[in-house]
């Protein structure tokens, strides 16, 4: 079936607002982003917020700000709206209040008043017989009258769902292919907390189905929640809508990736200078091949999307890899946006020309604004402190050496090739042992951006200066 022949494809992004949107997720959310886009169709942002405790406001006006940094817009979210609203798990209780109602009284779920303690000792005694630890049914046929019992004991109750015994749940992946999972492994679970929260299990799936969701692609830690998820939907004779698991991603080790592995959020690398188009391109070639070269639009990205191309094996976070995106990137700025992007690294009173000329040199040597920082004071700053061993091969050189020099750069407007003829002229030197000193005494450095354009950037002054200190 082409893709022009489907219904309206409608993905979304599901996070929880506890915390800095980890890469893990933020790569959940650029796939989800480009399958629905490169179908013309709608990407929303629901948020899962329903644990008070641990999600905040604050979380939330980070992840949402995360998220359009990466590039990303959605058709329907809590700040813009939709059909669905609302977009919030925490404004939408009373709604799984109504479901779990409807469950409960067609018996397709019941309460359950066993104790955590109560809970526990089953479970460990399940294992210790080589049973799955599922839930023993202690509940499950309760009549109404030990119901009513329970009830005035005040004993607190979870709503669970009724699972069918010897049956098989199955369904197409479409990343991890056909699956089945045995009911008798599952066992009856939690819809709704003693709390009166809903679980995770039950929100998520019926969210989904009244939301309009028609794939739900997410992490593979996600895929034995599945069946669970189409038992509630089909209870319910809501729609299912199809299921992918991506691979997650590790470190360089193959560990889960962690702090130890550096930078895990998106927060983080923004905050070392990252620029978003390298995030999204190394991001989007985590779990998914592609033959495509270079650094890519979200447009061209999203052209370029195809679900046949999600791996199966974990995915390797490399954070020398990201390097390579991040030079892609920054060599693609224009002056402008490399302006924008290193702030106050740049020196703020430089006129256009000179401003031009300096991002023009150093482009090709720098990652981050720090490096913008480090550059913009080798090329305005102080003369620099030369090393024992740079001293003596700036001495080495002799004063005619800088004499010559001097007086060049002085006459040609910092011209690298003149500023050469006019050394040879006077010394005889060439290759390296002309250009090691003459970089040295500039810039105290022995590599760097190219010399002939550093010298263009450079202020004649500060040519003059820095070359006169070793002139005769």
């Amino acid at each position: 079936m082409s893709f022009m022949s489907e219904p309206i494809r409608v993905t979304r992004f599901a996070p929880s607002p506890t915390g800095a949107l980890h890469l893990g997720n933020a790569r959940t959310a650029l796939l989800n982003f480009l399958y629905a886009r490169q179908a013309g169709g709608r990407f929303l942002l629901r948020i899962e917020d329903t644990d008070a405790g641990r999600s905040t406001d604050a979380y939330l006006a980070a992840l949402v700000d995360d998220l359009r940094w990466l590039g990303l817009d959605w058709d329907e979210g809590p700040d813009v709206g939709g059909p669905a609203a609302p977009y919030r798990q925490s404004e939408r209780t009373g709604l799984y209040a109504d479901f779990q109602e409807r469950l409960q009284v067609t018996g397709a779920a019941y309460p359950c008043y066993c104790t955590p303690a109560e809970l526990e000792l089953s479970r460990k005694a399940l294992l210790a017989a080589g049973k799955p630890p599922r839930y023993a049914g202690t509940c499950r046929e309760l009549t109404a009258a030990q119901r009513r019992d329970r009830e005035a004991r005040d004993l607190a109750s979870t709503l669970r769902f009724r699972v069918r015994p010897g049956d098989t749940v199955a369904f197409d992946d479409f990343v991890y292919g056909p699956q089945r999972f045995a009911t008798d492994d599952i066992g009856d679970f939690i819809v709704r907390r003693a709390d009166g929260s809903a679980a995770f299990f039950f929100c998520n799936a019926l969210d989904d189905a009244l939301m309009g969701v028609t794939h739900v692609l997410r992490g593979e830690d996600h895929l034995t929640n599945t069946p669970r998820q189409i038992l509630v939907l089909g209870a319910l004779g809501l729609p299912v809508p199809a299921y992918g698991h991506v691979s997650l991603i590790v470190g360089d080790d193959g560990a889960p990736l962690s702090k130890r592995h550096g930078a895990t959020s998106l927060a983080e690398l923004r905050a070392q200078g990252y620029l978003a188009a390298a995030v999204r391109n190394h991001l989007f070639r985590l779990g998914h091949s592609t033959s495509l070269q270079g650094v890519l639009a979200p447009d061209a990205m999203a052209a370029a999307f195809d679900r046949r191309h999600l791996g199966r094996s974990p995915s390797r976070f490399d954070i020398a890899q990201l390097g390579v995106w991040q030079r892609e990137a920054v060599h693609a700025l224009t002056d402008d946006e490399f302006a924008q992007w290193a702030g106050a690294a740049l020196p703020p009173a430089l006129e256009p020309a000179a401003r031009a000329a300096f991002i023009g040199a150093v482009r090709p040597n720098v990652l981050f604004p720090l490096d913008v920082r480090a550059w913009a004071e080798v090329v305005f700053g102080a003369a620099p402190h030369l090393s024992a061993d740079a001293e003596a091969v700036v001495r080495d050189a002799g004063g005619g050496f800088f004499d010559a020099a001097a007086a060049a750069a002085a006459a040609s407007d910092n011209d690298l090739a003149m500023i050469a003829a006019a050394i040879r002229d006077a010394t005889g030197r060439k290759g390296p042992a002309l250009y090691k000193p003459l970089r040295l005494a500039l810039t105290g450095l022995d590599h760097g951006p190219e010399l002939a354009p550093l010298l263009r950037a450079m202020p004649r002054a500060t040519t003059h200066d820095r070359l006169k200190r070793y002139a005769r």
